[in-house]
């Protein structure tokens, strides 16, 4: 057997405090409460492991150092409280305007709504809101991005470009889809502006010699016009729809110009103005939301046999085997017994009522491309006569 010593033959060392000038004591070795410089020092020829990064971190004083897992977790766990209590509080606040504010009727509607339609109908109505919202600071965050280098030294960057540095490039792209199939039609050509934006798609890259550039870009608007050609020569006809005509022309033009950098002296208003109004848009789009009615309008025919008959316009709550509970548009709780019911149809509210005669290849411009491939599975039927006729 071989007697070479190994690293542990020898006097062993005194325990190492982890720190210097640390006198904390290690379970069950006994360390000495007041030591000498000599007798502290470590044993000559004994390697000693030094700690790859410092144990202690220069902090500023008053400031708490955050370790990066408990900051994830706490990021997490904000993350999922507003997945689950924004819904729930735009869900409160639908029921509390539908029922015109009462309590009791609020209360009604809480007991008889379940929660699987309060979520269908926020995220069918909310998608459209969340994605517009995404876009747009997307769009703006990517342009501040790169133009921040213009700004002076030590100045702080812009909220949008943070957030649009820290974003993965696929929640950038699912942002984008979901748009494209919650947005009606009418509103998809803001898209092309904002995907320029977002991803910096300047003519430049195309292709690197000009002719062969402004061939594809020629190309990409024959396109285009080729798509809603048709949609412009109606709109003209018609008359009086210039915000068709502006919303159609003017986005694939501005295209072209909207990727960055911008000038330095703009950058910094710019910021806090689209701040600002983006978080407006997103308030004041949020009203639909909010004012938006979570059960099906319908016009009941109520009235005795043989005898005269009376349409009620509203919401149907609930129904049992005495009385079907309806909430009237126009306010207020009716009960009207089942055995009185004599017809009952489903009718469209007024904002699902369309405002423009135009198609973009038999796709209505206020549908988006959700609704117009279920208009193709289940076309519109004819409107009920009891359902213009309100009661």
């Amino acid at each position: 057997m071989s007697t070479t010593p190994t690293a542990t033959d020898g006097p062993v060392p005194p325990p190492r405090a982890s720190v210097p000038g640390d006198t904390a004591a290690t379970p069950g070795v006994d360390v000495p409460t007041a030591v000498d410089a000599d007798s502290a020092r470590w044993p000559a020829g004994v390697p000693v492991a030094e700690p790859a990064e410092p144990v202690v971190a220069a902090v500023e004083p008053g400031r708490v150092r955050w370790d990066p897992a408990e900051r994830r977790a706490r990021a997490s766990q904000s993350f999922w409280t507003a997945v689950v209590g924004v819904p729930a509080i735009f869900s409160v606040l639908r029921l509390g305007v539908e029922a015109g504010g009462e309590l009791q009727t609020t209360l009604l509607l809480v007991a008889n709504v379940g929660p699987v339609n309060l979520l269908a109908g926020f995220l069918t109505t909310a998608a459209r809101l969340l994605s517009t919202g995404l876009v747009a600071v997307f769009a703006l965050g990517a342009v501040l991005a790169v133009s921040v280098d213009r700004l002076p030294p030590g100045t702080r960057r812009p909220l949008f470009a943070r957030w649009a540095d820290l974003t993965p490039a696929w929640v950038v792209l699912a942002s984008f889809l979901l748009a494209l199939l919650t947005w009606p039609l009418l509103y998809l050509p803001l898209l092309l502006p904002a995907i320029v934006a977002a991803f910096q798609l300047r003519p430049g890259r195309l292709h690197e010699r000009v002719a062969p550039r402004l061939l594809l870009i020629v190309a990409l608007l024959a396109a285009y016009g080729w798509l809603v050609l048709p949609t412009l020569r109606d709109a003209v006809e018609q008359g009086g729809e210039r915000l068709v005509l502006a919303l159609i022309v003017v986005p694939p033009v501005l295209a072209l110009f909207i990727a960055g950098p911008l000038p330095g002296m703009v950058i910094r208003p710019l910021a806090s103005v689209t701040e600002v109004a983006v978080l407006a848009m997103l308030v004041w789009a949020a009203l639909p939301v909010i004012s938006t009615p979570v059960l099906p309008l319908t016009v009941t025919t109520v009235g005795a046999e043989n005898g005269p008959t009376e349409d009620v316009r509203g919401h149907v709550v609930t129904t049992d085997d005495v009385n079907m509970v309806i909430l009237q548009e126009r306010g207020g709780v009716r009960y009207v017994p089942v055995d009185q019911v004599r017809a009952q149809v489903l009718c469209p509210s007024e904002e699902e009522l369309p405002r423009h005669r135009l198609r973009i290849h038999d796709f209505h411009v206020e549908d988006s491309l959700l609704e117009g491939m279920g208009r193709r599975v289940r076309p519109v039927h004819r409107i009920d006569a009891a359902c213009r006729a309100p009661g």
